[in-house]
């Protein structure tokens, strides 16, 4: 089986960083890793490339890492920094010259059909508009994207249910603040973990770094990358107060690990 790559998009918070009308020492800063767009990764095996969540910066995120194709579109939740970027899916449909496969649970489906339902309907064949042209597959457990397994993750986020997701040893789990406990049997001999670490402080529906943190020790992935991070935490500073198998991942960045 072919190694799995994961290429973060974006790792920054819903409002990403820097943020409108902040002039903290994270929102000025010149490190390039301190720039972070709304939270998405590509994940790619063989010659199958996976977009995991629609940002708003998709059109750019996909431009700066030369991003020329998607096979297929897999959604953790249906909050806006996660999905408002679907226009932009009609550019790839463009170049494949046909639909895309969007994967989500029925929750998520339901929000993404009131923004974006008419890129869900067939096309009317003699119209030459340019718009995406996608369709619903609907997640009901683990599910095949080429020759990789996705095994969907239950996670919490405050309260609203969401998903993670394995893929052969990589799990992506963004956007949480309680992993159920039969979810941890999913994240058990793992190569790569991506855990949201939100701020340093407690927060209601992610975790805090120093929660993340604890939840590396339990998991014991043999590398964890943070991501959905907000502008209290500066890339260098953070750094140095990390675990040598943590780290807070910044956009851009590409990781491996094994597909078994």
């Amino acid at each position: 089986m072919p190694e799995i790559e994961l290429l973060f998009l974006g790792t920054g918070t819903s409002a990403g960083v820097p943020m409108i009308g902040c002039h903290c020492p994270v929102c000025d800063s010149t490190d390039p890793r301190d720039k972070r767009m709304r939270p998405s990764v590509v994940v790619s095996y063989g010659a199958v490339r996976v977009l995991v969540d629609v940002t708003p910066e998709l059109r750019l995120q996909c431009v700066a890492n030369r991003i020329d194709a998607i096979d297929s579109v897999v959604l953790t939740h249906a909050h806006a920094d996660h999905i408002m970027g679907m226009d932009d899916l009609r550019r790839f449909n463009a170049i494949r010259k046909g639909p895309l496969d969007v994967w989500s649970d029925e929750r998520t489906h339901n929000t993404v059909m009131r923004c974006f339902g008419y890129a869900f309907a067939a096309p009317d064949p003699a119209s030459k508009l340019f718009r995406p042209q996608l369709v619903r597959r609907k997640i009901e457990g683990p599910f095949e994207i080429g020759a990789m397994r996705w095994t969907p993750i239950p996670l919490f986020h405050g309260e609203m249910p969401i998903l993670g997701f394995r893929v052969g040893n990589m799990a992506y789990c963004t956007d949480t603040n309680r992993i159920p406990a039969e979810s941890y049997a999913l994240l058990e001999n793992l190569d790569v973990l991506v855990l949201d670490a939100l701020t340093i402080n407690r927060h209601e529906t992610h975790f805090s770094l120093e929660e993340a943190v604890a939840e590396t020790a339990r998991i014991k992935a043999k590398q964890t990358f943070f991501t959905h991070i907000a502008h209290g935490m500066g890339h260098a500073a953070i750094t140095e107060r990390l675990p040598p198998s943590v780290h807070l991942a910044y956009d851009g960045q590409r990781v491996i690990a094994g597909a078994d």
